[in-house]
């Protein structure tokens, strides 16, 4: 199918077919091997999906270097840049509501969820950094006859390697710094949610995408398709999100070529409640900061930490409010959590739970895969409350990956930021209180690349976004991504040469 025969991606059409887009041409694989993607809230058939190889993730990265090689796109003004992200931003806009559905029927994701934060954002993603870079403060040191000053001009071919939990909303935190900036790019999408990434490649191209800028390639790692996008001394620098198990590897295959990354990996971050606390803020923002996108958030506060003068009183509450979640089809919007994206993530994440069993733990509330009627098709797993262990306990020391909290108690401040610490990752933390000395102390000593104070989620994008230690390498947003996605060059004239 080329470039003028796209069709959209009309769920009532199931199953889709979805192909490669490579330069201008969407291809199926080179040895027409194909997967599925199914609807985790039924099972239903979605799409057929090209599963690519080594050689179409090559022919990608071909496109994408002969686009940055033979221009125009990394030739482009800002301005004439950002004119046609605003275009593509637009026409994501004019189709929020069939990508959300996209989002919510591949992944599960709550159809509120999508519709008002997630794919609003994509928008916002690509408008963002189609604006600043012609906003971006450079540098200039004149010293006498000797002038000096800073070019970041673009690194090159991108390979973006993007996950299931947040598909497209991930994908073009990726993409849109890395166009923005001239560069080229090749996505991967998750195996277990490609549809949006493959119906934004066809907005971007009817938006005016120059062929080849953004490619386009679905399925696997090692030896398969992403072996090439991380392997090949083809590319310029390599942006992945996803486990930090798959992040170390990523990071071992780009170091044979010096490639830089930017991983962005797991979590086990601390909620800190003290007993100076509004309830009224707390109880609700910890809710949402474990079990907001069925709990499969690596930013989740999975490590719920109460100081003991309000810990009865605030866990009488919190199981309460989250007993009244309503679990179910992601489509209806009073469903406030919908299906686990497959079988083998709702068995890691059951898995755990009957760890904590077996560690000493109680589980106070969920703890059983539900299988009534209307979840006996799909994979869900009620938000679950655990008690009883210390920090040192494998379920409050790995990554869960879903709607299960860890309740810890503490008396002192000092305690808390020893046990928030006291872990191999270090993505975000959340903290409530209303001691604002309290707040500023324990956001600077806080090993954690976010701090959220009394609230969750919210940020400015131009702000550094990471982790420390087994959560990832490296920042992105605002001039982090204007340092990672270009080649600062450094430039000195000296204006009087014969003086």
């Amino acid at each position: 199918m080329t470039q003028t025969e796209t069709r959209g991606s009309d769920l009532t059409a199931a199953p889709l077919t979805v192909r490669h887009l490579i330069g201008d041409t969407w291809k199926d694989a080179s040895d027409g091997a194909t997967f599925e993607t199914r609807d985790p809230h039924d099972g239903s058939l979605l799409g057929v999906v090209a599963r690519g190889t080594a050689e179409d993730g090559e022919a990608a990265i071909d496109a994408a270097r002969t686009a940055f090689d033979e221009g125009p796109w990394p030739w482009m003004t800002p301005k004439e840049r950002a004119k046609i992200l605003h275009a593509v931003a637009d026409n994501v806009d004019a189709h929020r509501e069939e990508l959300s559905l996209l989002e919510t029927r591949d992944g599960g994701k709550g159809i509120n969820q999508a519709l008002h934060a997630e794919i609003p954002r994509v928008a916002h993603n690509l408008r963002f950094f189609a604006d600043y870079v012609a906003m971006a403060a450079n540098e200039a040191y004149p010293d006498g006859d000797l002038f000096s000053y800073t070019l970041y001009p673009p690194a090159g071919v991108v390979s973006a390697i993007s996950p299931w939990n947040a598909p497209l909303m991930l994908a073009t935190w990726k993409i849109a710094p890395a166009l923005a900036f001239g560069n080229t790019v090749v996505l991967k999408p998750a195996p277990q949610t490609p549809l949006t990434a493959y119906r934004f490649a066809e907005l971007a191209l009817e938006a005016g995408l120059p062929p080849g800028v953004l490619n386009v390639v679905h399925g696997y790692g090692g030896d398969e398709v992403a072996g090439p996008l991380t392997g090949s001394s083809r590319v310029d620098r390599i942006t992945f999100t996803g486990s930090s198990s798959t992040g170390v590897k990523i990071l071992q295959a780009a170091a044979v070529n010096h490639t830089p990354v930017s991983a962005e990996m797991g979590g086990k971050s601390a909620q800190i409640v003290f007993d100076d606390a509004d309830l009224d803020i707390a109880v609700p923002k910890a809710i949402r900061g474990i079990f907001g996108g069925n709990g499969q958030v690596c930013l989740s506060g999975t490590r719920l930490l109460v100081q003991n003068g309000i810990r009865e009183e605030f866990i009488a509450r919190f199981v309460e409010e989250t007993r009244k979640l309503r679990v179910g089809d992601p489509k209806n919007p009073d469903n406030f959590i919908g299906p686990l994206i497959e079988q083998a993530h709702l068995d890691k994440v059951h898995g755990y739970v009957e760890l904590a069993a077996e560690e000493g733990g109680e589980i106070v509330t969920g703890g059983q895969r539900l299988t009534g009627d209307e979840h006996a098709a799909g994979f869900y797993y009620p938000p679950t409350i655990i008690t009883g262990l210390t920090n040192q306990d494998r379920v409050a020391r790995e990554e869960i990956f879903g709607p299960v909290e860890t309740v810890l108690p503490f008396d002192t401040e000092e305690e808390a930021l020893r046990i928030a610490n006291d872990s191999p990752y270090g993505l975000a933390g959340m903290l409530y209180t209303s001691n604002l000395d309290r707040a500023h102390r324990m956001a600077a000593r806080w090993k954690a690349g976010t701090v959220w104070i009394n609230t969750f989620f919210e940020r400015d994008l131009r702000l550094p976004f990471g982790g420390e230690g087994s959560s990832g390498l490296g920042r992105e947003g605002g001039q982090y991504s204007r340092d990672f996605f270009t080649e600062p060059r450094a430039v000195t004239i000296r204006l009087n040469p014969n003086s």
